[in-house]
């Protein structure tokens, strides 16, 4: 079976600033390892060589880098246990929070909170330690200890910091859902882990509207028989409907200092859960020092943090890059959370933010910058983003145009920092740093400490093919385990039953030949036509851009007959129809910058199109919706973002004789 992608780019659109570089944090970090072990690395490649090779040389010097508080005597840095039983730092104890806290001056700003409608807070971290005292006495003094489970059904603003540091001081466990979520959804999650106490804020903003959610905040709680209190966060200001509820205010109200429980290095820090489109959401559990040791390398070194920089990744409660935004804290870098729609009031509004807030690192998701560029926004141009340096982009693969499009109305010198990496690990696999090149549609290089390979059906590295993404050797973030997962069936099964002591993510990738990483989508949703192998985010990277054109969703469907049928949906600009003309473009258009063998059957335009909450495409439910099954089969409604554009597609399942298709639909030639 042979593979088809996007072939790699030849030049770099980006390249370090010699002088820039030289005063990164990787390169102090480069030759505090080389006073350290005596080897020298004259680039980047040389350095993650030796990071996946010596791993407890090089995670034992990140430690010490960042001057991780332990105590307790530790026996090693990892033991020999294969993944995914290996045991990191044992004997050592310590805890998140207390380094969450550490680095800032006490009049200076830890967190921006920004609402959709404008309102902003400025939280000193002499405040944010104040209030993170007093709520984690307020908690002990409710008889909650370590290991209880806490949880939040918040937006993305300061109380929810707040709430999940004081929750860590203690050792308890955390854990978050947004507010979209409805009472059904939030409890498939939050059941599971029998929290006693419940953070709800009375309502969130989105898209000009304030949403109530005290009705479902009520029904949340019903659902919830473990939970001993339930209190109100007043984000949009309405009052307690229940007597029963407290008011976040008064767990403030006593003054007391941060004390910091110390606990194993493994202790659990937060419950993360999977997208659950297919089931019950898989609880995933993190370890104290695991996120750590991984975040301080990634926010650090990769990109490249500094105390006082500010930090913005647009996210919500429910997706991982949120956890990673608070850790921005552990560097002392100033996070500044958004709570409200990227597109309101205009499609400018994350540009406005960040030029508003003088952003050094700033997030956004691939669709966002496409989006930008068909709105014709010149951000480098009209905003002051003369301290943005980076520019991050994860959830999806970023199309080549993209890069050019930050280069050419962001800024030359802003780096473009394209990330792969999952809730799984609560991290990355690959992405930028400081000294390395940048190539349009590549992501810049495995990350340090992580032993990424693509391997092929035999289960052997490639290079210059595709393969799937593996990780070889251990990482500190990977899963403690699964919640309620007794043996560890379900998560071995999860990432090691296709490659034993391998973890397999189910990403399509390649390794280049100059070191970079071009992600392909997911390996469970892959195109095979003609028995060759081909990666939907080649199409999308194609039909995305074209003007008319909203967002896609390609399916390659097996058909009871033997047959194969591959249809391209997509989702127009109002004012724009699908006619012949703009069929025979889309379908150009893949044949020219893909490749003919990528060209549709057929294109099929539908209103919208289903993603996860957190964003991604629901290829493989739309797949099973095509060849026959049924709604409630495909995907848990919870987990939709709309349940009405995934139902849409039913009008396509298979009939007796054949995939039913819409009536004025004209084939697309192809090979």
């Amino acid at each position: 079976m042979t593979t088809s992608q996007t072939p790699p780019a030849t030049e770099p659109i980006w390249l370090p600033d010699p002088s820039e570089a030289s005063r990164s944090r990787i390169a102090r970090f480069t030759d505090f390892a080389a006073r350290r072990t005596g080897l020298t690395h004259t680039d980047y490649q040389s350095l993650w060589r030796w990071s996946v090779q010596d791993l407890p040389s090089f995670w034992a010097a990140i430690g010490e880098f960042f001057d991780l508080r332990t105590s307790g005597t530790w026996e090693c840095v990892l033991d020999d246990a294969p993944m995914p039983t290996t045991r990191w730092f044992p004997g050592a104890h310590l805890n998140y929070a207390e380094h969450a806290l550490r680095t800032g001056e006490p009049t200076d700003t830890a967190v921006i909170s920004v609402s959709e409608d404008g309102t902003t807070t400025h939280t000193t971290w002499a405040e944010l330690r104040r209030q993170v005292g007093a709520l984690a006495s307020w908690l002990r003094g409710q008889g909650v200890t370590a290991g209880d489970r806490v949880v939040g059904y918040l937006p993305n603003t300061a109380h929810t910091v707040v709430a999940f540091l004081a929750t860590a001081s203690i050792g308890a466990i955390w854990s978050a859902c947004g507010q979209d979520y409805g009472a059904d959804g939030a409890s498939h999650r939050f059941a599971q882990l029998e929290p006693v106490v419940l953070f709800a804020a009375d309502g969130y903003r989105w898209n000009g509207r304030d949403h109530d959610r005290r009705t479902e905040t009520a029904a949340l709680r019903a659902a919830l028989p473990s939970v001993r209190l339930t209190v109100q966060v007043p984000n949009l200001g309405l009052p307690t409907t229940d007597e029963d509820t407290v008011r976040w205010e008064d767990t403030l109200a006593d003054p007391a200092e941060c004390v910091f429980e110390q606990l194993p290095f493994d202790a659990p820090l937060w419950v993360l859960f999977s997208s659950g489109t297919t089931g019950t959401p898989k609880g995933i559990v993190h370890g104290h020092g695991g996120v750590l040791l991984d975040h301080h390398k990634l926010l650090g070194l990769h990109l490249d943090l500094d105390p006082g920089d500010r930090f913005l990744w647009y996210t919500t409660t429910n997706w991982m890059m949120w956890n990673m935004v608070v850790s921005g804290l552990l560097i002392g870098a100033t996070i500044v959370l958004y709570d409200g729609s990227p597109a309101h009031p205009g499609p400018g509004r994350l540009w406005e933010l960040a030029a508003e807030h003088r952003v050094s690192v700033l997030g956004v998701s691939p669709g966002y910058l496409q989006g930008s560029a068909k709105a014709d926004l010149e951000p480098g141009r009209n905003l002051d983003l003369s301290a943005l340096r980076i520019l991050g982009s994860t959830g999806s693969p970023l199309p080549v145009p993209a890069y050019h499009w930050v280069r050419d109305h962001i800024g030359p010198r802003v780096q473009v920092a394209s990330t792969s990496g999952g809730t799984d690990i609560v991290s990355g696999f690959a992405g930028s740093s400081p000294i390395t090149p940048v190539w349009p549609g590549e992501i810049s290089a495995p990350f340090l400490g992580v032993s990424l390979q693509a391997f092929d059906a035999h289960g052997r590295p490639v290079t210059g093919e595709v393969g799937e993404l593996v990780v070889t050797r251990p990482m500190p973030s990977m899963p403690l385990y699964f919640w309620n997962d007794p043996g560890g069936a379900r998560y071995h099964q999860a990432y090691f039953g296709s490659y034993p002591g391998v973890w397999r993510h189910g990403d399509w990738m390649t390794r280049t030949a100059h070191g970079s990483v071009i992600v392909s989508g997911r390996s469970d949703s892959t195109l095979n036509r003609h028995g060759v192998r081909l990666g939907s985010a080649d199409i999308y990277a194609v039909v995305d851009e074209l003007p008319g054109i909203r967002e896609s969703l390609v399916i390659g469907a097996e058909l009871d007959d033997g047959g194969y049928w591959m249809p391209l949906f997509v989702v127009l600009e109002t004012g724009h129809e699908l006619t012949d003309d703009l069929r025979g473009a889309i379908a150009t258009a893949i044949r020219t910058h893909a490749s003919p063998r990528h060209v549709p059957d057929t294109i099929i335009e539908v209103p919208a199109l289903p993603h996860t909450r957190t964003g991604k495409k629901l290829e493989v439910p739309v797949k099973r919706l095509l060849q026959g099954a049924g709604l409630d089969q495909v995907a848990s409604r919870e987990a939709v973002d709309d349940i009405q554009a995934l139902e849409y597609f039913t009008r396509f399942v298979r009939s007796p004789d054949g995939p039913v298709r819409e009536p004025a639909t004209t084939p697309v030639d192809s090979p």
